[in-house]
Order: C-alpha cells, then structure tokens, then sequence
C-alpha cells in the first residue's frame, strides 16, 4: 500500500467521524483539529485507520503526530514495516 492509499484511508476515516466536512478538500498539511475534530474523534480516526490498515502503533508514537501528513507517514512505515515482515516469514 503506498503512501496516497494510507492518505485516502484517513481522509476517509476524518470525513466519516467529523461533522459537516462530506463535501470539504481535506488538506493534509492541516490538523484534524483544523477541521473541527475533538480530542475523542482523533482517538476514534486513529483507531478506525489501524484497524483498517491492519497495523498496531504504540501510543506514545501515535500521540507525536501534528498534521495529517505525519500521521499519513507514521501508518505508511508501519505498513511497509508490517509488509516486510510478512515476507520475511513467508
């Protein structure tokens, strides 16, 4: 999965969990608190994006993401991490 796949994945979960923004370009330079999301729907994007990626991120790294470009990237190394290990033991 590359890096614009992770994106539309949390742009999807941000749509999905904060009001008011089906119809908004969502700008991955900005917060999701840019965008009107609470501290518990940052929780629940996180959490939804893991589980449909598939991927276990401690929180003391989720909690250090600022924009949604550093989260973006945080999921795809662990994705590609994830990936790698998966072949490793094929």
């Amino acid at each position: 999965m590359d890096r614009e796949q992770v994106l539309n994945v949390v742009i999807k979960h941000i749509k999905l969990n904060v009001d008011g923004l089906e119809n908004v370009e969502i700008d991955p330079h900005k917060t999701i608190g840019e965008y009107g999301a609470s501290s518990l729907d940052g929780v629940e994007i996180v959490s939804a994006c893991m589980r449909e990626l598939k991927i276990k991120i401690p929180r003391t790294e989720v909690s250090s993401f600022k924009t949604i470009n550093d989260l973006v990237e945080l999921f795809a190394k662990f994705k590609d991490e994830a990936s790698q290990e998966v072949k490793v033991t094929q």
